[in-house]
This record gives structure tokens, C-alpha cells and sequence, in this order.
């Protein structure tokens, strides 16, 4: 089984366990690691994240299609995680749709989200944001599911998130109907993004059904609660999109301040830590033991 196939499988795994599952959302190949370090069971390509990491600006559309893969390939490269990428609203029509879950897939992707935003999208939890009519909305999660079922029959497979972002301008009912719709398609996650209450996040959960993903954004529009609270609720992935993007941000802040005051950061990884979260030891013994081949 290819790495990508055994992604899949361990994600599939997972989503048929009780519970809830708290996802921390990379940005890079060492913030990917670091998730898998602190023992959490899965991650998630955040497009805000990478778009502010790699390029410096806004999840506003930005970012393209082969920046998003080449990030992804990085990635999945450096965790044995299953990794869900952001597959914004698919680059494209329908077709486009079906060749960003097939780069996806070859990239080591174990999912793949694709939204209903009109294009160029944004972060959903910023103003102005628009959706695509219902039809061309299911078009885009009937192309995500066809390319899957495809993989499939050639031995591979990944999994589909299906989001909406209806709740901002077409209202909650209209949301919960779309987010029905991709589950009937054969979506395999949900996820209406941005509920405004606590009372509309049961609602979605009581009223939608099957594995919903709910997202926590601090300081958002949707209430951050406590894991144990969401569960309760009926949401199976709990998703910290910009957790480590904002802690990371405030800490090269707080060390530049550091710095321009003569002083050396007092929050700092020992020298020895870092080397090993980057990979010196492994790769120091895998250089001695091949020098020793050579010359054996």
C-alpha cells in the first residue's frame, strides 16, 4: 500500500471511532511535524495559513492551485499524519474540480476539502465573502466524488470534505440544506462553516447528521467551546485552523522586540531540541551507516 493509500486508511479509521477528533491545522512541513510530535491524530492544510505563511497575504484567492499542491506535497512528505487539504472552491468548474482531487491525491493528500464559495473566495470568517448557486454547488462536490470513485478503481482513494458557506448570506436553513445534499452525494465529511450560536451548531448537528467537522477559529464568528461540549453536540473533527499561525506570528513579534532591545529571545528551543525536530540525528546515522557500507 502506497503512503498516501495508508493515509487514507488510518483516516477512515479514525472517523468510524466514537468520539471527537481535535485537529490542529498546519501551514508548513515543521508545523505539520510538530502536530504529529504532540501526539494528535490528524491535521489539516489550512489555505489562510498558507497563503500568509508562503506568500504573505490574505486567504483571499489568491493563492493558486500548484502553490497549494507544492505546500502539500512538502507536507504530507514530512508526517505520517493522515493530512486534509484545502481545496478551495476547486480552481474552477466542474472539471477542475476533478483534476485538484486527482493532484491532491498524488500529492499524499488523505482528503481533500471543496467549498461552495463564488470564486475568488476568502476566509470564512471574514466579511464579503459570496456563494455559488445551489446547482453549481452539488456540480462541485458531484465532480470531488466522481474523481474518488475513479481513484478508487485504479487503487487509490481519498476522502471527501464537503463545506458550505451559505450561513453568511443565505441563511442557516439553506446551509443545513446544502451541507444534507453533499451527504447524499457522497460527501464523507460535512462542514457548515461559520454557525453563529451555540444554539445554531446543535441545530446543524441535529438537523444535518453523519461526520461533521466544526471549526474554531479564535476570536471568529462561531463560539470556541470546550472539546467535550462539541462532542456533546455531535461534531466528530474539531478544527484549529490558525492556532499555530497566530502563536507563531506573536512569538517572532515578541523575539524581534527582544532582539532590537540587545536581548536574546527568552522563549527559544535548546539548540540540540531543534536539531532533532528537524531531523540531524536521523540524518547523521543514515550518513555513517552508508559511509560504513561504502567502505565494509
Amino acid at each position: 500500500m502506497s503512503r498516501q493509500g495508508a493515509a487514507v486508511k488510518r483516516l477512515r479509521q479514525l472517523l468510524e471511532q466514537p468520539g471527537i477528533h481535535l485537529m490542529p491545522c498546519c501551514f508548513d512541513a515543521l508545523s505539520a511535524r510538530l502536530i504529529e510530535e504532540a501526539g494528535f491524530q490528524l491535521t489539516f492544510m489550512s489555505g489562510f495559513a498558507v497563503s500568509a505563511a508562503r506568500l504573505g497575504l490574505p486567504d483571499t484567492g489568491l493563492i493558486s492551485y500548484g502553490e497549494m499542491v507544492d505546500q502539500g506535497r512538502s507536507i504530507c512528505t514530512a508526517t505520517t499524519l493522515p493530512v486534509i487539504g484545502d481545496g478551495d472552491t476547486g480552481y474552477g468548474n466542474a472539471v477542475n474540480v476533478k483534476r485538484t482531487v486527482q493532484g491532491y491525491i498524488q500529492a499524499g493528500f488523505a482528503g481533500v476539502m471543496i467549498e461552495d464559495q463564488r470564486s475568488p473566495k476568502r476566509c470564512g470568517h471574514t466579511r464579503g465573502k459570496e456563494v455559488v448557486e445551489r446547482a453549481e454547488a452539488l456540480q462541485r462536490i458531484r465532480a470531488a466524488v466522481e474523481a474518488r470513485e475513479e481513484a478508487r478503481r485504479q487503487g487509490d482513494d481519498i476522502i471527501i470534505m464537503a463545506r458550505t458557506d451559505a450561513r453568511a448570506t443565505r441563511g442557516l436553513d439553506e446551509a443545513i440544506e446544502r451541507a444534507r445534499a453533499f451527504m447524499d452525494i457522497g460527501a464523507d465529511i460535512q462542514f457548515v462553516e461559520a454557525p453563529q450560536s451555540e444554539d445554531e451548531m446543535r441545530q446543524v448537528c441535529r438537523e444535518v447528521g453523519g461526520r461533521q467537522l466544526v471549526n474554531m477559529v479564535e476570536q471568529g464568528r462561531t463560539p470556541v467551546l470546550p472539546p467535550a461540549v462539541l462532542e456533546e453536540m455531535g461534531f466528530k473533527i474539531a478544527a484549529y485552523p490558525l492556532t499555530l499561525l497566530s502563536v507563531a506570528a506573536r512569538a517572532m513579534r515578541e523575539a524581534l522586540r527582544s532582539l532590537q532591545e540587545g536581548k536574546t529571545p527568552e522563549q527559544m528551543l535548546d539548540f540540540k531540541e531543534l536539531q532533532a525536530l528537524v531531523g540531524f540525528p536521523e540524518y547523521d546515522t543514515t550518513l555513517q551507516r552508508l559511509e560504513g557500507e561504502e567502505t565494509s
